[in-house]
């Protein structure tokens, strides 16, 4: 048993012109929102930014969401998203400064602590799959980042089709391998084919 952190950096990403493919690479929607981890103790939640910063009040109702999951606690990495109703998540949306209704959500896309285990040295698909379990049945506002083994050639489609782009992790890396090569980058995307390899999907902005 290890206690649950009260931080963990970020994994962080970058940038690629070349979308890798085989099944050493897991491939996600890269959603357009705040880049959060979820620290679960009991039923209380906080939402941490990058920067370590509590944004816990800003998002009452996630942090209540996430509450609720079925552990005594956990330690979540995700993005927070404005969904409009055609499912895309445009960051203006999440700002407000759109007319289009939208409802907030929080994706989740890695499981790095449940109930007292440490979960960081497992591969990449091992703790998916434990926060696939974790989200099953979860409350309205908390949803699960699903991601596909081994077709870069469905995340061509997922930037094609006008979703901010897409991001791909080695399928096998453990999370402090992965340190210094997943996660947020400033600046909207080119718009032209390109990844974030490392990480499973968040460009966020603090």
């Amino acid at each position: 048993m290890t206690p649950l952190p009260r931080w963990i950096a970020p994994q962080l990403c970058r940038l690629v012109t070349k979308i890798p493919a085989g099944d050493a690479w897991a491939h996600e929607i890269k959603f357009d929102g705040f880049r959060l981890h979820a620290r679960i103790l009991g039923s209380q939640a906080s939402l941490l930014t990058r920067n370590r910063l509590d944004w816990t009040e800003k998002y009452p109702q996630i942090a209540s969401a996430l509450g609720a999951l079925k552990c005594r606690q956990a330690y979540l990495d995700g993005e927070l998203c404005a969904v409009q109703k055609d499912g895309a998540t445009p960051f203006s949306a999440l700002q407000g400064h759109r007319e289009t209704p939208a409802n907030l959500a929080y994706f989740a896309f890695d499981l790095l602590h449940l109930d007292g285990n440490d979960l960081s040295g497992l591969p990449l698909l091992e703790r998916k799959a434990g926060l696939k379990t974790l989200l099953k049945d979860a409350p309205t506002g908390v949803r699960l980042s699903e991601h596909i083994v081994g077709n870069g050639a469905c995340s061509r489609r997922h930037r094609n089709s006008g979703l901010k782009g897409s991001s791909q992790s080695r399928s096998h890396r453990h999370a402090a391998r992965n340190a210094e090569r997943r996660g947020p980058a400033r600046g909207p995307l080119p718009r032209r084919p390109t990844g974030a390899e490392g990480r499973g999907g968040a460009k966020g902005r603090e």
